[in-house]
């Protein structure tokens, strides 16, 4: 009989822990979203979005104004939650625009295709990162815009953590060593 109790226990136990996992489903942005970095209303800014949720904050993802700044912050080493998603905006997506990427057409920041390099600047005005989820949207994109089609895992560092020229000093070697440290630390 207890052993009966104790398997009814660790398969109560279960369903709870199963009844308790963290929706990471994306959320649209209303006209009040705020991005994490500038503090400032998403509508304020032209461009793709990026919405990345935390382990332990349900239902309030950060907002970023840019693609670009959700990437970095991927990287960055101070972050104290585990990131459980990230979502972009597609922007190969129907009625998708520059002015208007749209509330709702995220996808998986991992399965995605990327143009970086390309001469349009994102909502912030620094260089951005655009989302596709089709490949042959993404390379049209390139080729009207310059850039190059990549997926995540292959964005150079320097793409989102480096300065934007013209806010960088003229010798910037010890960013650019600080910066080779941090990418073989988070590599190894």
């Amino acid at each position: 009989m207890n052993r009966a109790l104790a398997l009814l226990a660790c398969l109560t136990l279960a369903a709870c822990q199963d009844e308790a996992a963290q929706d990471v489903s994306p959320i649209a942005f209303s006209d009040t979203a705020i991005g994490h970095y500038c503090q400032m209303e998403l509508s304020e800014h032209d461009g793709p979005k990026g919405q990345i949720h935390l382990a332990g904050l349900p239902g309030a993802p950060l907002f970023f104004s840019q693609v670009r700044d959700a990437i970095a912050y991927t990287r960055m080493p101070e972050q104290s939650h585990q990131i459980l998603a990230i979502w972009v905006n597609d922007m190969g997506a129907e009625g998708a625009t520059w002015v208007a990427p749209g509330a709702m057409n995220w996808i998986d920041a991992k399965t995605a295709h990327y143009v970086v390099g390309s001469r349009i600047e994102g909502g912030m005005g620094t260089p951005e990162i655009v989302p596709f989820s089709d490949r042959a949207r993404a390379e049209g994109f390139a080729h009207e815009n310059g850039g190059h089609v990549m997926p995540l895992a292959e964005i150079p560092d320097a793409a989102v953590l480096a300065p934007v020229a013209g806010d960088a000093p003229e010798d910037d070697s010890e960013f650019q060593r600080r910066l080779r440290a941090l990418s073989r630390q988070t590599k190894g």
